[in-house]
């Protein structure tokens, strides 16, 4: 048992409740302050300290099995410790105090919840144990009667409970619990290996966290790590030898990519002359980020600096690339930035659209370079040394205009052959459509492939590593593969087929604990769904769709407004309802391409329209990290839009592969 602070562990403080007991309070209260030095103090915080330490030392007084306390376990995902744990017998008990507080709020609920579903899914040491999570509420005079029935996975809903009461709820924990008695010296100790969402790991590292601290410790975080560990040796080798450098990053959808040039730009931008700016074209992307780091920014300084100063510091770190083109194309100078990162490098503009662009937007007819050439071209204008990460995603294009990966490669070819070039073997494969380009180049001898730079495990569905793989197959019509592949997904990840809206949405409501999010996506081709008063035509502020609070009618939550492609892609939700329309539809085996004209269907002829919409449900339908419910229409024989035919075989197709039925 923990006699004192157990040696790694994530708690500012940690003993057996024994010696937690025999222990002033003076003395505890100054192990909590001298654990984070650097952490400003109120007296409020200590004034806590003291009442919460008084209740555990009554509810603890006692108790007839070993146990351990850990105070401020830390939870890096979720930006925030746990005021306290208790490890006692078999059973998990986060603790979470509102002193001061007569009533139990829905926040301090969800928070309370939150805990202890990331204990369940992030901590080693937690994914077997029964988890008891506590809210209490110190002025409050009564709170539950007892524990309700577990979750699936052993998580309880958390008990309310007044002071008085906390006694008594460790007490029913231990007594309706089974399972073997938890070592608590290896609790302390065990990893924590979190999965953040995008979101969730831009806060984490922009208030200094590091990546490994954020991410899990298998052998897919050990790649993304590695990936990172590789860029900053290229950004510093190219530094030193003052060289030119441009390295793709690839991975599978959810893999982490952009948190790997997220990790470099925080990590870097107090670096003055090798401080990285990250980029990206995806608009919902920089506009949620950017108002999540300021919000979150805002509310560490409690107030003391004006939101707006902070979205300014914000802004220089996350930015638009359509935005930091913009200056290069008004200012001849070369841009303050030595290490540039772009995210979703595939996405960026070919000659066409970016000429047309230039001579409509900003009045320069001569205009002629794509806009990956042209960006090469102002990184270019340093005289020493520049780096250029491109983060490339495969199968990923929904937008007209988006040029691939081989833009930037033909660029470098045949205009930058001084730049070396670091890419992955994984580069070449089909998806990112640049083998030609890769073999042209292999002959300056200024191409360096590395495996290191390829993430292949899929981290944004951290219950199924397996469900980017089955989306490939489903869309690739390999039925006996998306079989297999569902076979190994939904034993941890639930994908569920309908064709009523309402049981859809019921469904992803009941699946949803604490502050899990969840929300409704379509195909911006999906204008037929309207009967199920979805539209597609209305625009949803991406802002309040991911950020918003539950009871924000613009929020996800509502599954009122259903976010496309274009406002989720590089973003996720924990369950998602996707709605599939008939501009993808399955006729004779294979997928059929539509777009709604006037007041018919028509069909899509041009190969770039057709993949760019298998590349949308592509994307919808690997934005959930928990599971998700498809919502196929049934179709209605007197509208001519929307009949049967147009939408059973999409149904019968995905109840084939195996795909539930509710």
């Amino acid at each position: 048992m923990p006699q004192a602070s157990v040696r790694g562990t994530s708690a500012y403080y940690s003993a057996s409740v024994q010696a937690f007991l025999a222990t002033p309070f003076d003395e505890v209260i100054g192990r909590l302050t001298m654990a984070d030095p650097h952490r400003a103090l109120e007296s409020t915080q200590k004034l806590a300290w003291a009442e919460e330490l008084q209740l555990l030392r009554e509810a603890l007084s006692g108790l007839d099995v070993e146990a351990a306390l850990f105070l401020e376990f830390d939870v890096p995902r979720l930006g925030s410790r746990i005021d306290a744990v208790v490890i006692a017998g078999p059973v998990v008990i986060p603790v979470e105090f509102k002193c001061g507080e007569k009533v139990f709020t829905t926040a301090g609920y969800n928070q309370a919840w939150d805990y202890g579903l990331d204990l369940k899914n992030f901590h080693l040491a937690s994914h077997k144990a029964p988890i008891f999570p506590v809210l209490v509420a110190t002025r409050a005079r009564s709170g539950d009667a007892g524990w309700e029935t577990p979750h699936v996975d052993g998580v309880r809903p958390p008990r309310k409970v007044a002071p008085r009461e906390l006694r008594q709820a460790i007490a029913d924990a231990l007594r309706d619990a089974n399972g073997p008695v938890i070592d608590a010296d290896s609790w302390g100790r065990s990893p924590y290996q979190p999965t953040p969402t995008i979101v969730e790991a831009a806060r984490a590292l922009y208030s200094r966290h590091s990546v490994q601290a954020i991410t899990r410790n298998d052998a897919g975080a050990k790649n993304l790590q590695i990936t990172s560990g590789t860029v900053e040796e290229i950004i510093e080798r190219s530094r030193e030898n003052r060289e030119k450098a441009i390295i793709y990053v690839t991975g599978v959808p959810g893999a982490g990519k952009t948190l790997v040039g997220l990790n470099v730009a925080t990590q870097r931008r107090d670096f003055g002359e090798t401080r990285a700016v990250f980029l990206s074209g995806n608009g919902p992307l920089v506009a949620v980020l950017q108002e999540a780091l300021t919000r979150d920014e805002y509310r560490r300084q409690n107030g003391a600096m004006r939101k707006g100063a902070i979205r300014q510091q914000v802004k220089p770190f996350i930015q638009n690339v359509h935005h930091f083109r913009d200056d290069g194309v008004r200012d001849p100078a070369a841009p303050g930035d030595h290490v540039v990162i772009f995210d979703e490098a595939q996405r960026a503009w070919n000659r066409e659209k970016t000429a047309d662009f230039m001579k409509r937007r900003k009045g320069r007819a001569d205009f002629d370079q794509s806009e990956s050439e042209f960006l090469i071209s102002y990184l270019d204008r340093h005289d020493a040394w520049a780096v250029i990460v491109c983060l490339v995603g495969g199968g990923q294009e929904i937008h007209t205009g988006e040029a691939g990966i081989s833009a930037w490669l033909d660029a470098v070819a045949r205009r930058f052959p001084h730049w070396r070039t670091y890419l992955s073997p994984d580069l070449s494969a089909s998806e990112y459509g640049a083998g030609t380009s890769i073999a042209e180049m292999s002959a300056s001898g200024h191409l360096v492939q590395d495996q290191r730079l390829h993430l292949s495990t899929s981290m944004r569905s951290f219950r199924s590593e397996k469900v980017s793989a089955f989306v490939k197959a489903l869309l690739d019509c390999d039925e006996e593969g998306a079989r297999d592949m569902l076979r190994e997904v939904v034993a941890r990840y639930p994908v569920i087929a309908t064709r009523d809206l309402a049981l859809a949405k019921q469904w992803i409501r009941d699946q949803a604990r604490g502050s899990e999010q969840y929300g409704l996506v379509a195909s911006s081709q999906a204008l037929r769904l309207k009967p199920h008063a979805i539209d597609v035509r209305v625009s949803v502020d991406p802002i309040h769709w991911f950020l918003g609070d539950p009871e924000d009618t613009r929020s996800s939550y509502y599954l009122e407004d259903a976010a496309t492609e274009f406002q989720v892609q590089g973003l996720e939700v924990d369950w998602a309802c996707v709605t599939w329309d008939a501009d993808l539809r399955r006729i004779d085996g294979q997928w059929r391409y539509h777009a709604f004209r006037g007041d018919a269907w028509t069909n899509v002829k041009q190969r770039d329209r057709q993949r760019y919409l298998l590349n949308a449900y592509r994307v919808l339908l690997t934005r959930a990290r928990q599971g998700m419910v498809i919502f196929v229409p049934p179709g209605d024989r007197r509208d001519p839009t929307r009949l049967p035919g147009f939408y059973d075989e999409t149904f019968g197709y995905l109840r084939d592969v195996g795909v539930p039925v509710l």
